[in-house]
Formats: structure tokens, sequence, C-alpha cells
């Protein structure tokens, strides 16, 4: 690998470990020629599939396009760019556990909607309401009630009654 300071090609490895989620490697590295050292990280080359298109047109699966789209969809939000970058590895993660040479878009699109939905539920709208294509007010509302009755729900589940119950 050639030095990004001085361009010479013998670098040596002075460290590796994993990085992130485990699936990549971290080296840091030292130019023979001029001493700086630099950090490279290396992965795995894995295909990830084509995505069928609504129109059904096919294109690489983009991972800058999907970065994008949910940085749009949290953009001030309180939300790290490290649950962000993990959310990321996490639907890349499911799409290659697939197999697949070609998966529809729409599945794409629902795996990030459910991944933020239990992130943050304005990012989640923001989200499925490109996502979705909503067309009108009606639409957010139905989306924003169905998280409500899912919060409900979760809320019944889990809270206890601080009195006990009397038995007659």
């Amino acid at each position: 690998m050639y030095c990004p300071y001085c361009g010479n090609e013998e670098t040596k490895v002075v460290d590796s470990r994993l990085a992130g989620d485990g699936y990549q490697i971290r080296r840091r590295r030292e130019c023979v020629g001029c001493s700086e050292r630099f950090t490279t990280f290396e992965s795995a080359e894995l295909v990830l599939p084509k995505l069928i298109k609504r129109d059904q047109s096919r294109e690489p699966f983009n991972e800058t396009k999907l970065r994008s789209g949910i940085l749009k969809a949290t953009e001030k939000r309180p939300i790290s760019i490290e649950v962000i970058e993990e959310l990321i590895s996490r639907v890349v993660r499911k799409v290659r556990k697939m197999g697949e040479r070609e998966i529809q878009s729409r599945l794409l699109g629902e795996m990030v909607i459910e991944e933020l939905r239990g992130i943050d539920e304005i990012a989640f709208v923001r989200y499925a309401s490109v996502y979705r294509r909503f067309q009108d007010i009606e639409e957010f509302q139905k989306e924003i009630e169905s998280l409500r009755e899912n919060a409900k729900t979760t809320e019944e589940g889990t809270q206890f009654s601080i009195f006990q119950e009397e038995e007659e």
C-alpha cells in the first residue's frame, strides 16, 4: 500500500484488531520511507444484490444512497451518528444474509422503516412518508395513529399496578 504522506510503496503493519461490528479489521501502518503512521480498514468485498425498482429497472445496491435517505429522515433529531451507522450496518447485514442476487427495493425500504421505528418516531414517519409516497394528510394520520396504538400496546404490556387488587 502506498503511503498517503510521501507516496512510498513500502509500509509495514504495526497493529491489527477487529473494528466496529467485527466485520472489519483496523490496521495501523507505518511508512518505511517517512515513518508517518496511518490507519486503514479492511473488509471482505461481498457483492450486495441489485435492487429491483418500482418500474422494474435494476440498479446496484448503493450504501451511500441508503445513508443519505436515513440522514435526511434523522436530520435535526437527537440521534447520534454512531446509532445511524449501526442501523445502516444492521440493514446491510440483513440484505447480505438473504443471499439473493436481486431484491425488491420496497423490501429494503421496509427494513429501514422497521429499524427507524425502534429508534425515533419522527424519523420513522419522515422516511415512511417519502418511501411510501404519502399523498395526503390522512395517510400521515393513519401512520401516526398506528404508532400511537403500538405505543399503547407496549405500555399496557409493561405497566404494573402499584396497588394490589383485592380478592373478593
